[in-house]
């Protein structure tokens, strides 16, 4: 599309004027293998059309003259979509872009097909950069600000192309036409950005994160022979971040291949890396930055390991609520670990989750047997093996529920061909 050959007509389908010209609705293929399907005037586009590019990408609006203008929509090879104003077929003006899932990541301005001015990324996490970009639609400068979740906290300061360099903590008291106004708070520490490597975890291990600070609390845990947990320090509803997980940056496999007891406070990030907390980090006198190392287990849990993209920490993970909690309330997530026999699946669990497990599981089928244990159709209670797996299915769709909030009946019923409709309806 940047050059005249790549332009040649190879092809066209449709109705040709006196010329041999496109005229009235056509399709016409490019020696660039791109396609043009729309409505042609003596060999110029004009009306409605839209642009299939050899890449799958796709724009479409209404073209004068041969020139896309107004409004356009620009549909990513990976399906994320970009809605633009165009003048003479150029990104000129307000445009959003939408991911592969249509969630909002960018709100600005462009100019001649560069973002332009006061501009807005968001993160699938909540969080956001908002500022004035450079000459080249960067998000470089000194007065451009991280937005944390709350669309509140802000980290306010120097950053070059997204990173934070140098920012202090202020206030987003508010937004007018998309343009931020801040507030600095009198004597804030300073943030730097500070990825961890495998061997240091933080250059300021004792500087706490403003967002989380506000919102968890680490004490003695509610849980027996658990130590310390951590709690809320304010009622929040369902898919509120309350906390931070960072740590050293390790490998898979040197997980794997070192004692159980050193792996307290690991957490797999991707498919290469696991965030650890290691003595003496793991104290919150030696370390405090972020505290998300802090939550116990539950097969019952009210919050989730979540990805979250962090101003200083970078790419870590976040504790994020399932359902509403109260003030000083034990924030708990699932582990997760695996139930497969030794051999047969991922990193045996250790032997405290193995008790735990068994404790659960138990209680669950007692639950389920008091609750009424047989087919109405045919008298006969399941079998253990059956409670078993029912006990387990029940509590894994009612985190599902919990989670995308999605109706408690639609998930049991998933479960009905397990030991039979009314069984099942009795546990509901």
């Amino acid at each position: 599309m940047d050059s005249d050959d790549e332009m040649v007509e190879e092809a066209v389908e449709g109705l040709l004027d006196d010329d041999g010209l496109p005229h009235g609705l056509c399709t016409v293929t490019y020696s660039s293998t791109d396609r043009f399907e729309g409505h042609f005037v003596h060999g110029e586009k004009n009306g409605r059309g839209k642009f299939f590019f050899f890449d799958g990408s796709t724009l479409e609006g209404y073209y004068v003259d041969d020139a896309l203008q107004g409004q356009g929509v620009y549909t990513y090879e990976d399906g994320g979509v970009l809605h633009g104003t165009y003048v003479d077929g150029e990104l000129n003006g307000p445009a959003q872009e939408y991911d592969t899932d249509g969630r909002l990541i960018f709100k600005g301005q462009y100019r001649d097909n560069i973002r332009h001015g006061i501009c807005w990324i968001y993160y699938p996490d909540g969080g956001s950069l908002v500022g004035e970009v450079n000459e080249d639609g960067e998000m470089t400068g000194e007065k451009i600000a991280y937005v944390y979740p709350d669309g509140r906290t802000t980290v306010y300061g120097k950053f070059i192309d997204g990173e934070l360099i140098e920012g202090k903590l202020a206030t987003l008291t508010s937004t007018e036409e998309g343009r931020p106004h801040f507030e600095l708070i009198p004597g804030s520490s300073v943030y730097h950005f500070d990825k961890s490597t495998s061997s240091c975890i933080s250059t300021n291990a004792l500087l706490p994160d403003p967002y989380e600070s506000e919102r968890v609390y680490v004490a003695e845990s509610l849980i027996s022979t658990a130590g310390e947990g951590l709690f809320s320090k304010v009622a929040a509803g369902p898919s509120t971040v309350m906390s931070f997980y960072n740590g050293v940056r390790i490998t898979h496999q040197e997980v794997d291949g070192r004692d159980w007891a050193l792996n307290g406070n690991t957490l797999s990030l991707d498919d290469e890396t696991v965030i650890d907390v290691p003595e003496p980090y793991n104290h919150a006198s030696k370390y405090c930055a972020s505290l998300g190392h802090k939550a116990n287990h539950s097969f019952t849990p009210n919050c989730i390991y979540d990805p979250f993209v962090h101003p200083r920490f970078g790419p870590i993970k976040c504790i994020r609520t399932i359902r509403a909690v109260e003030r000083d309330e034990e924030l708990t997530v699932a582990y997760g670990y695996d139930h497969s026999p030794p051999g047969k699946g991922g990193p045996e669990a250790p032997e405290w989750y193995q008790v735990e497990l068994k404790s659960f599981q138990a209680t669950q089928q007692n639950y389920l047997i008091s609750a009424g244990g047989t087919s109405t159709e045919t008298g006969q209670s399941p079998s253990a093996v059956e409670r078993g797996k029912l006990s387990q299915n029940l509590f894994l769709a009612k985190m599902e529920s919990q989670r995308w909030g999605k109706h408690w009946n639609v998930m049991a019923s998933r479960l009905l061909d397990l030991v039979g409709k009314e069984w099942v309806g009795n546990m509901k």
